[in-house]
């Protein structure tokens, strides 16, 4: 089917107290993979890139081949642009065929953070495009994305942020941490519960990876109702290769190395969708 937007996918998690897994992409194989998992669950899905997997393959370019493998699909299947750093990355997403975006402004004050947001929210929706937001900082670092310290977000602030910017969705820093984490992750989960009772936007789990299955589970039914996942499927499709290479290190053909990467991170993602329990929801 044609690519969806993440609005009635998230909305209906939402309601059904369950998360829709995000993915982030790097290149075909990777696509078809998650979408192949997405169909075998029977599970909607949100298929991601960042601005360093932009720059290396440009929006045009993954925009064809998400659409191209969702046409083939049977479930919903949404293209959201992860972390948009700018204003004019966030247009360039919409007008390059991306069915959700996120403007990233959690590095800015309070105040410029809700100006950049609005701004977006006001050309997306104007497109029918929902928007997703961040308020806090999220840790660690992804691609170019890098905060020097957690700050968690503030359940008032949330309220406000939402009410000011009308954004269809809320990231919220409540410990996780981009890429792999150095340690146990001490999260505050309640801090999810405490947002969800003044927010009634969905809400969004950042730093998914490496986070144990009760985790995600626990912050699900606190209110998360998209989880992301981006660090583990990079490692799966790497070792993947890796493995094949050192078995049988004779291997020149790069289709051999993209059925070994696409194998395992189909896998993985089957795995992270019955953690997020939206196996069986594709409407």
């Amino acid at each position: 089917m044609p690519l969806v937007t993440s609005e009635q996918m998230l909305e209906d998690a939402r309601k059904g107290g369950y998360a829709v897994g995000a993915f982030n992409v790097e290149n075909m194989e990777m696509v078809k993979a998650v979408i192949g998992a997405a169909q075998e669950l029977r599970a909607p899905v949100m298929l991601q890139t960042t601005g360093s997997t932009i720059k290396y393959g440009s929006m045009e370019t993954y925009a064809a081949i998400v659409a191209a493998e969702a046409k083939k699909a049977t479930v919903p299947v949404c293209l959201h642009l992860d972390h948009g750093s700018s204003f004019e990355l966030a247009v360039q997403a919409i007008k390059a065929g991306y069915t959700s975006v996120m403007i990233d402004g959690s590095h800015e004050n309070f105040e410029d953070n809700i100006a950049v947001t609005k701004k977006v929210v006001d050309v997306a929706k104007a497109c029918g495009i929902p928007v997703e937001a961040e308020l806090g900082k999220v840790g660690g670092k992804e691609d170019d994305t890098e905060a020097e310290a957690d700050t968690n977000t503030d359940p008032e602030e949330a309220k406000e942020f939402v009410e000011r910017t009308g954004v269809s969705s809320l990231a919220i820093a409540i410990g996780t941490a981009h890429g792999f984490y150095v340690g146990t992750p001490v999260l505050d989960k309640e801090r999810v519960s405490a947002v969800k009772k003044l927010v009634s936007v969905p809400l969004v789990l950042h730093g998914g990876s490496g986070l144990s299955d009760e985790d995600v589970r626990d912050c699900i039914r606190r209110g998360m109702c998209k989880a992301n996942f981006a660090t583990e499927l990079r490692a799966a499709y790497t070792d993947a290769v890796k493995k094949l290479l050192a078995e049988h290190p004779e291997t020149f053909d790069p289709k051999k190395l993209g059925v070994v990467g696409m194998e395992a991170v189909k896998n993985l993602v089957m795995d992270r969708m019955k953690v997020c329990g939206c196996d069986g929801k594709a409407n």
